[in-house]
């Protein structure tokens, strides 16, 4: 019998090539641990469900690893992920899962991010950071948490280089958006953007976010712009998965995600806070940082009582209106 599998959870893409990206980084992930097994499955959008790829980990092995290969933590990671191995230790008694942190903000991804400005600043024409605005693009959310993440480290790329507007901008959900972030840019006398997207792969978002800084170019024909990849494949995204593992095996305190059994999910579970239906053995949170390729942008109209930490995973993070109300989570 095996003794353990390592479970990697991607988020799905509508867009094949994101999926297909994931499994790539998972075969070139077993070249790197030829003694591992490595299964992968994923959140939506896959005939690799969640309940499919816990199944495929747990036959024949003592213990599972369920890894998060997802940047923040926001209800995907925080609902959607735990009440799918909470079906598979009902399902698998005998076996154990564990369940680790999601990549996080720190520096593996600034080093990232610092890569990945160098590269753009050297591809202009005048590279003079002085003169040139940075824009951190990710998803957005509606876990303060998950934001709060990319802000940490907008502000941390700032601080280590010469540039003096490193600004934070969302596809979706949440605000500024990339067209006011460079508007305020253009006025502040920038002539130069770097866009820095905040994705890991490939999807419908990295397609509209092209066609996004397309626009800008005709929209701002005096200001040049460089939009760079997503991360993917860097070696520091290996490495943090190689530690989390590392910190499994050896009981490290940081190694299991706290989320695994905390108020969140037990308040939520209560109030019957699920959501979506994707795999037949997970009821989804309304927390989707999807693909969805919707051109409505709109506010959510959500009610929340103050006073709690997180959103009970019951949150929407598609582009357009919904209407639920929140009850509060004590934290």
């Amino acid at each position: 019998m095996t003794t353990e599998t390592i479970l990697l959870v991607g988020h799905g893409s509508r867009e094949k090539s994101g999926n297909d990206e994931i499994l790539a980084f998972a075969e070139q992930w077993r070249q790197r641990q030829p003694g591992w097994r490595i299964e992968v499955c994923f959140i939506e959008f896959s005939e690799i469900t969640m309940s499919e790829g816990l199944r495929r980990a747990a036959t024949g092995a003592r213990r599972v690893m369920v890894l998060p290969l997802i940047l923040n933590a926001a209800g995907h990671v925080k609902m959607d992920i735990p009440q799918a191995i909470d079906g598979a230790r009902l399902k698998f008694p005998s076996v154990q899962f564990v369940y680790a942190p999601h990549l996080s903000a720190g520096e593996p991804i600034l080093a990232i991010l610092k890569r990945r400005l160098k590269g753009a600043m050297q591809a202009l024409d005048m590279p003079d950071p002085t003169t040139t605005g940075v824009v951190m693009l990710g998803r957005g959310s509606s876990d303060r948490h998950a934001n709060g993440e990319m802000a940490k480290m907008a502000r941390w790329l700032m601080e280590e280089t010469d540039h003096e507007l490193v600004d934070l901008a969302f596809t979706g959900i949440t605000y500024p958006r990339l067209e006011k972030v460079v508007q305020h840019q253009s006025l502040l006398g920038m002539t130069q953007v770097v866009v820095l997207p905040y994705y890991l792969f490939n999807g419908m978002l990295m397609e509209r976010i092209k066609r996004q800084v397309d626009n800008l170019k005709t929209q701002y024909p005096t200001i040049r712009f460089s939009l760079t990849t997503y991360f993917g494949f860097e070696r520091e995204i290996f490495e943090v998965l190689e530690q989390r593992v590392d910190d499994m095996q050896h009981g490290t305190p940081e190694a299991l995600m706290p989320c695994d059994g905390c108020k969140f999910r037990e308040f939520a579970g209560e109030h019957g806070l699920g959501g979506h239906h994707h795999d037949d053995a997970v009821p989804h949170s309304h927390d989707h940082d999807h693909d969805h390729d919707h051109n409505h942008p709109h506010d959510h109209a959500h009610e929340h009582v103050p006073g709690h930490e997180h959103p009970p995973g019951h949150v929407h993070e598609h582009d357009h209106l919904h209407a639920h109300p929140h009850i509060g989570v004590p934290s």
